[in-house]
């Protein structure tokens, strides 16, 4: 979806809309990846998909767009949410993700245990983010 940009002004429902479109669609593909025993790309998604939703919360709450950073607990901060401790403490645990997936980490490989325990704990946080919406 094109985002338009009327005589300087930026459309913030469009940008809105954007990223919580953008993460629907990154959640979807993360819990394929991981079913598909790829839990390194899978969460690389989910913490994309998390990312994006904040990124919309921060162009609905400010009216701005929304910083190019991919820390989850800054964002969130940006976007004025309140969060309880067992979320801050998910998106902190999640900015790993964000790094294992794009450099090279001396982290052991994630279980396809594991990685279905964190996509069940990401996929509540990404329902209570979509219901604050």
């Amino acid at each position: 979806m094109p985002i338009h940009i009327i005589r300087g002004m930026v459309n913030i429902s469009e940008h809105t809309a954007y990223w919580k479109n953008g993460a629907v669609e990154d959640l979807d593909v993360a819990e394929q990846l991981v079913r598909s025993g790829k839990a390194r790309h899978g969460l690389f998604f989910a913490h994309l998909a998390i990312e994006k939703m904040l990124k919309a919360h921060i162009c609905k709450t400010t009216r701005q767009i929304a910083p190019k950073i991919h820390n989850l607990v800054r964002l969130a901060e940006c976007a004025d949410l309140k969060l309880e401790d067992s979320r801050r403490d998910l998106l902190a645990e999640m900015n790993e993700f964000n790094l294992e997936g794009r450099y090279p980490t001396s982290s052991p490989p994630i279980s396809p245990s594991t990685a279905n325990e964190y996509m069940d704990r990401i996929k509540e946080v990404f329902q209570w983010l979509t219901l604050q919406l």
